[in-house]
């Protein structure tokens, strides 16, 4: 992967907004017990909403709700989000969980370096618990994984993902559709969460 140095000023991604998702969520957020929702309706993109989208969508036109991460909670509270949002699927939403399944910037290498070991040994027991459905274990990595302090040492890079696990539901398992590694410890793993046959 051929990294571009490009100023962030000249990139733009003018997708229009969702407004009655965004009240749609915070219907579903209220009603599955959270005290309060706040809409932010000033706020841009998050560079983890418009890196991907921008990637996958490139002309902008599909409406996009962004939903911030509560770094102050666990992976349980982001879970439990998800599955509050799981409805959303039949009513045509897409739900993305964008982040890094190891993302430890103070950890990186040059590009070409070997993959740390540290991060290697994460990102292969992410893997092996998303395929299993293990979703307890990845709502408890902190416990059960190796090396999580260290693959993550800020949770905002991974708590998008138990939200979009909790979303998918109980019954689903992760398949891995895209993996890849940058600067020794950056993991690009992406997964899709679907229905066992």
């Amino acid at each position: 992967m051929e990294m571009l140095n490009v100023d962030n000023d000249q990139l733009k991604y003018p997708a229009p907004g969702a407004p009655q998702l965004a009240k749609r969520v915070k219907e579903l957020l209220l009603a599955s017990g959270l005290d309060r929702v706040d809409e932010d309706k000033n706020r841009g993109l998050d560079h983890g909403v418009w890196v991907p989208l921008m990637l996958m969508y490139p002309e902008a036109q599909i409406p996009v709700c962004q939903l911030s991460v509560q770094t102050q909670r666990d992976a349980i509270y982001h879970y439990n989000l998800g599955r509050a949002l799981a409805p959303l699927k039949d009513e045509g939403v897409l739900i993305i969980g964008s982040g890094s399944a190891t993302h430890n910037l103070g950890a990186m290498s040059s590009p070409g370096d070997s993959v740390a070991s540290w991060a290697n040994d994460f990102d292969t027991w992410l893997r092996h618990a998303l395929e299993e459905g293990r979703y307890e274990d990845v709502n408890k990595y902190l416990e059960k994984a190796p090396y999580a302090k260290k693959a993550h040492p800020w949770r905002d890079h991974f708590y998008p993902l138990h939200v979009a696990m909790g979303a998918a539901g109980d019954q689903t398992k992760g398949k891995l559709v895209h993996h890849s590694w940058t600067n020794g410890c950056i993991s690009y793993a992406s997964y899709k969460f679907t229905t066992p046959n």
